[in-house]
């Protein structure tokens, strides 16, 4: 039996072996769950919330289809486990333009930074994570920060370009910048207390 389909057994079973019930905000709105303790942030968002946007590609963490936002930083959902993001803000690529498209989907789409697709929701996800980063300064950077992503049909190029665009349309990378630096002072306080 595949993996897959031994998520979807668990999942039709009210209370799986290992239980917590976790609350989810995903997209900000709060979702209520009974997980198995093994269950990835991956499967739980695409068999539990059917929130099917987040693809799974290896389901080792190599390849980026199943990038998500985490509090703002880019995350591979596939290698965490969803109740480790009990209070955490999720944001997928069905989160993002809420009323239209995001600045950096736009830019995708003008630039044809896809060509089959399936990379597209992570490429995106990880884009608007690069961006609040702020870690845009050149296609250089860019490229290496991406690099996590995979693109098979190799639409790189186009990435890039899109991405560049999407910042000179009005993401404002120095406020990402500040937000970044926070963001890491904060972890390290965390992490030293």
């Amino acid at each position: 039996m595949l993996e897959v389909d031994q998520d979807r057994a668990r999942a039709d079973h009210p209370h799986p072996q290992h239980a917590f019930v976790i609350t989810l905000r995903v997209n900000d709105e709060d979702h209520r769950l009974a997980v198995d303790a093994r269950t990835t942030l991956l499967d739980a968002l695409r068999d539990r919330l059917h929130l099917t946007g987040t693809k799974k590609g290896c389901g080792l963490g190599q390849c980026g289809a199943c990038t998500v936002l985490v509090d703002g930083r880019r995350v591979v959902s596939c290698l965490t486990l969803a109740v480790m993001n009990q209070g955490r803000s999720i944001t997928t690529i069905e989160g993002l333009g809420q009323g239209g498209l995001h600045p950096v989907q736009q830019a995708f789409i003008d630039h044809d930074g896809f060509q089959c697709g399936y990379c597209t929701p992570g490429q995106i996800m990880s884009a608007v994570g690069l961006i609040q980063e702020g870690r845009t300064r050149s296609d250089d950077e860019i490229r290496e920060n991406m690099s996590g992503n995979l693109c098979r049909c190799g639409a790189y190029t186009n990435i890039v370009d899109a991405i560049k665009d999407a910042i000179a349309q009005g993401t404002d990378p120095r406020e990402a910048m500040t937000q970044a630096v926070e963001a890491i002072r904060q972890d390290a306080e965390q992490g030293g207390a």
